[in-house]
């Protein structure tokens, strides 16, 4: 990695070591660490809550005019010629592999200005990883520059992905999903966090990353960092705007387009008749009941009245 690093990503560094030293410390007890839940199978702990204060402290002594969007937090607005730059925070992604001692979670910090992610960081506390870019400087794993994977066909690739987990996610339309994927590559993997699953797809150690229901903290940093690796990002149709879309899908130039043809019918996107299709086929194959499809809208989503998930509609 370049010593020459920008300003406000030499900050952002310093903000996500700071978080991750927390983090670190907290797992040497994980048992004595606190545990709120927001929802079912959505968990926050008090470790979330103080990394997320000491990134937000030491961005804003080095830019106190610069805005907050974090997943704990909120967002608030910056000031005066600042007002356009936004860190977006993650503190803790994979919250749930945290408290269950499962060793993948990172930080998660990146910076927007007039809408476009400038500066990325991703740390993988448990390996001291860090993964980090600025806008046209290229993509970096500690001090090894990184590119995506050079695999062009499908069949021999990598893939990762996040599972439904909340009551009310469209778990059936995911079964479908995961079903047309599964037989067309070499392996599907499910970490539990999305930061780095965009990290690894920046890295080559996996070849795609697909995903619904995510927030912009979730993707921002990764978004940038796969870019300037040599790879693409977007939603499920292929188009850039993903950042507040819930969906989101990553890859090098070849797979991108391949796993468009696949998970294009399933975008809030689609067109009409391939949201047609979905339903048809999910009806005919798992036998969904007329009053379980009437609680999905017309793009193939559960609507706000979707019932908690029983029996075989139960996440994985």
């Amino acid at each position: 990695m370049s010593s020459n690093l920008h300003p406000m990503l030499n900050v952002a560094i310093k903000a996500a070591r700071v978080a991750g030293s927390i983090i670190n410390r907290a797992a040497l007890d994980v048992e004595a660490v606190r545990v709120t839940t927001k929802q079912t199978n959505d968990f926050v702990t008090e470790v979330d809550h103080a990394a997320e204060a000491a990134i937000i402290e030491t961005l804003l002594t080095a830019y106190p005019d610069h805005g907050i969007w974090a997943e704990e937090s909120g967002r608030r607005d910056g000031k005066g010629r600042d007002k356009d730059h936004i860190w977006i925070i993650d503190p803790l992604d994979g919250t749930t592999n945290f408290i269950h001692g499962f060793p993948v979670y990172c930080v998660s910090i990146a910076l927007m200005v007039k809408g476009r992610i400038e500066q990325a960081v991703i740390y993988d506390p448990t390996r001291n990883d860090l993964y980090c870019s600025t806008r046209g400087r290229g993509a970096y794993l500690n001090d090894r520059r990184i590119r995506v994977a050079k695999r062009t066909t499908l069949r021999e690739c990598l893939l990762s992905t996040g599972f439904p987990f909340r009551p009310g996610d469209a778990f059936q339309t995911y079964l479908q999903l995961i079903g047309d994927v599964m037989p067309r590559c070499a392996g599907v993997r499910r970490t539990g966090s999305a930061a780095l699953d965009l990290a690894y797809v920046a890295a080559g150690f996996s070849d795609g990353f697909f995903e619904l229901g995510l927030s912009p903290w979730d993707v921002a940093a990764g978004s940038l960092i796969v870019t300037e690796a040599g790879g693409l990002i977007g939603n499920f149709s292929g188009e850039s705007d993903f950042l507040e879309q819930k969906e989101c899908l990553a890859a090098n130039p070849r797979i991108y387009g391949q796993l468009i043809g696949m998970l294009g019918k399933y975008s809030k996107f689609a067109s009409a008749g391939d949201k047609a299709a979905v339903r048809q086929a999910r009806t005919g194959k798992l036998g969904k009941t007329d009053d379980a499809t009437a609680a999905e809208g017309a793009d193939g989503t559960p609507t706000d009245e979707t019932p908690a998930p029983k029996g075989d509609d139960a996440p994985f």
